[in-house]
């Protein structure tokens, strides 16, 4: 059963949608943190060790505190992928599988990790600069974990992109996107003004007004999807890439093949200058490396799908040589 579950889940996070593979990244890092909770608890006695806990956990937190978050950068990303309660990361989650799946469905599946990304962002700035404004250095520091502020602005780009949508709410029924995202904003000020969790408060309506900026300069022709978007390429190929080796002097690449094509009569190959091969129909008199250099270059300017069918059917042909 568990092998099952498995495979299902690992299918969904290479296939599925950005919605999807953004929940199971929350989700797996919330089973992570409570199973770590409860070996110390078992590991200890039962008595739980709250600075050891704390030490770890907050080493992927922001802070109130600049010296922490200066050593530590990374909590401005790490900090939102982390959730300690269950009903925490449940509505978290809930509100982002809704709003996310509008999001993609509107202005495209590829744009909804950088609007959580740069939502995540803002709500943890925001709670860094106005808590450092409303304490100052008084007191221990605090700290902010959770997704809510990418889910905020998530929820409010929804909400601008389709504020007519219509969704059914349990006991309510049909509702307006808008007036949900409204209550949610609402609330959000009520704790605010009532000191409730206002540091995570102020998270949200971070995240909330990146999520607003994010359409309106979309709507404007500035896509700041493609940024993120670019960084993200570039940190997959990055680790995908094997480690260069330490050479004095860079080497060409080469391209090999075997099975050349046989004369009926003498046995000799019919190609007699290496790296060429006969003409193509359709009278081309390229090379065959020439041919493969001009798909690679097409490849490179306008992607695979600009490809005809012929080149398609010549690179596959080469790649098995």
């Amino acid at each position: 059963m568990l092998q099952s579950i498995w495979e299902d889940i690992r299918k969904e996070f290479s296939y599925g949608n950005m919605v999807n593979r953004i929940i199971i990244v929350n989700v797996s890092v919330f089973i992570f943190i409570t199973l770590f909770w409860l070996i110390l608890r078992i590991t200890n006695g039962w008595d739980f060790p709250t600075a050891t806990y704390n030490s770890i956990l907050h080493f992927f937190l922001i802070s109130s505190d600049w010296w922490h978050n200066l050593t530590h950068p990374w909590v401005f990303i790490t900090s939102m992928f982390m959730h300690e309660d269950f009903f925490h990361i449940l509505w978290n989650m809930l509100f982002l599988y809704w709003f996310g799946r509008i999001v993609g469905d509107f202005i495209g599946d590829h744009r909804v990790l950088p609007i959580y990304l740069l939502g995540g962002l803002a709500g943890n700035i925001a709670f860094f600069i106005l808590i450092a404004l409303i304490r100052g250095s008084s007191g221990p520091p605090s700290f902010a974990l959770g997704a809510s502020g990418a889910v905020m602005a998530i929820a409010v780009a929804s909400a601008v992109l389709a504020p007519n949508y219509i969704i059914r709410l349990l006991l309510i029924g049909d509702v307006r996107l808008k007036y949900v995202v409204m209550v949610l904003l609402v609330l959000d000020l009520f704790f605010i003004s009532r000191d409730d969790n206002t540091g995570g408060h102020f998270a949200h309506l971070g995240g909330a007004l990146m999520g607003w900026i994010f359409v309106l300069r979309l709507r404007n022709g500035q896509d700041l999807s493609e940024p993120v978007n670019r960084i993200l390429i570039a940190i997959r190929s990055f680790l995908k890439s094997p480690l260069p080796k330490m050479s004095g002097r860079k080497k060409s690449p080469k391209v090999a093949y075997r099975n050349p094509v046989k004369t009926a009569t003498g046995g000799k190959s019919a190609h007699q200058a290496k790296g060429s091969r006969p003409a193509e129909a359709g009278g081309n008199s390229l090379s065959y490396q020439e041919q493969l250099d001009a798909i690679l270059d097409k490849i490179k300017q306008s992607g695979y799908d600009s490809l005809t069918k012929e080149e398609k059917e010549f690179l596959f042909n080469a790649s098995k040589d």
